[in-house]
This record gives C-alpha cells, sequence and structure tokens, in this order.
C-alpha cells in the first residue's frame, strides 16, 4: 500500500465560525446561530477485578451530551415562539388540550411523533460550503432562556436565546445526508498485551 494514502487529503483546519442550523419542524423560522456545539459522547466502562489492579474495559452504553444552540431572535420572535410553544405544548401548564394540539398533525390525526423533530447542523469548510452534516433524530427542547429587556441600555444589542434539547442519537454524514464520513480503524497488536489503536479519519469534501 502506497504511503501517500495515509496523507491527509485537505490541510486546511476546521474554522469555529462555518456553521448553519435548520429545524425540520420549523422550516419557515429561521434560527441565525451564534454558537451550537456537536454533544459529547461517553462510553460507559466496566471494572474488570485483577490481582494486582482493577482493570476498565469497554462497556455497552453510550450516553449522548445535551445539544445547545444559541440564536439571534428575530424581530417578530418567530424563532423564539417557536420552541417556545412547543415547550408549553409538551409541558401543557393550562390544560391537557395543549398536550393534545402539540400531539395532533395537520390532518388532525394524533401522532405521538409529533412532539419530536430531526434537526441538522451544517458544518461549513473554509469556502463555506457544507462539508459534513451533523443529523439529530427526534430532537425535542428542555429548556428555552429568557428575554431580558432593559430601557436603560445606551447601545442596542439584539437579543440572543438559548435553547436545550434532548435527542436520541446523531450521525455525522456527507451533505447528500446518507454517506458517513469515511472513518478508518485499524488496529495493531504490538508485542503480547499491548495494543496501539490508529485512528484516520478522511473528511471528503466532494
Amino acid at each position: 500500500m502506497s504511503a501517500f494514502v495515509n496523507q491527509i487529503q485537505n490541510r486546511n483546519f476546521l474554522a469555529p465560525v462555518g456553521f448553519k442550523f435548520d429545524l425540520a419542524k420549523f422550516p419557515k423560522a429561521s434560527f441565525f446561530s451564534n454558537s451550537a456545539r456537536i454533544p459529547e459522547i461517553v462510553l460507559g466502562t466496566i471494572i474488570q477485578p485483577g490481582y494486582l489492579k482493577d482493570i476498565d474495559i469497554p462497556g455497552e452504553k453510550l450516553q449522548y451530551g445535551d445539544f445547545s444552540l444559541r440564536f439571534l431572535v428575530d424581530e417578530n420572535l418567530e424563532n423564539y415562539m417557536s420552541i417556545h410553544n412547543w415547550l408549553t405544548g409538551l409541558g401543557f401548564p393550562e390544560t391537557p388540550q395543549q398536550f393534545t394540539n402539540k400531539t395532533t398533525d395537520e390532518d388532525g390525526q394524533r401522532d405521538m411523533n409529533e412532539q419530536f423533530s430531526d434537526g441538522s447542523l451544517r458544518i461549513l469548510n473554509s469556502n463555506f460550503q457544507t462539508m459534513a452534516i451533523v443529523k439529530f433524530s427526534d430532537l425535542f427542547p428542555t429548556s428555552i432562556t429568557s428575554l431580558e429587556f432593559d430601557s436603560t441600555e445606551t447601545d442596542i444589542n439584539y437579543f440572543t436565546a438559548e435553547a436545550s434539547f434532548k435527542y436520541t442519537v446523531y450521525n455525522i454524514v456527507k451533505p447528500d445526508h446518507r454517506t458517513p464520513l469515511w472513518t478508518l480503524i485499524k488496529f495493531r497488536r504490538c508485542g503480547s498485551e499491548m495494543l496501539s489503536l490508529t485512528l484516520i479519519i478522511y473528511m471528503m469534501n466532494r
């Protein structure tokens, strides 16, 4: 195998300012995001008792961190109220009819999947073209921050709000929404007990 196969083809570094968020449930609401993050993933471990030292071995379940999104609030509060009304529909603080309305589709049929929505965080390259998409499944909001009005402010600072979401799982795919980013994992045994891991990730811009 040629040594050039293992070379990184794109030597541009990923910038933190290139991203865009879309929420399938509210396609007309524009989320002008100024902060978002790919949540952390934590693998649980199992303790294997040993004579001299207990040994950690990989567990069987992953824990996904919450997805947080900070966005500029539009003048008509359209994006803010979309999350606000979603929350009140799930929590129905006034009447159970709020939850009924939230879980009723456009055809008037009850559908419990209406509680959730898929979302896409588009990651942009140095040319501000989509090079990867983080696809979240079954998002639902758990909180949204307040909006504090203050007439003593001398400079106009436009409102930003932050929403937190739970979800089932997320996957990172290419711009076609289907093909996973190419990930190659090689294991090489060194001696009888040592195991080294080489992780090579190719982010293809095609």
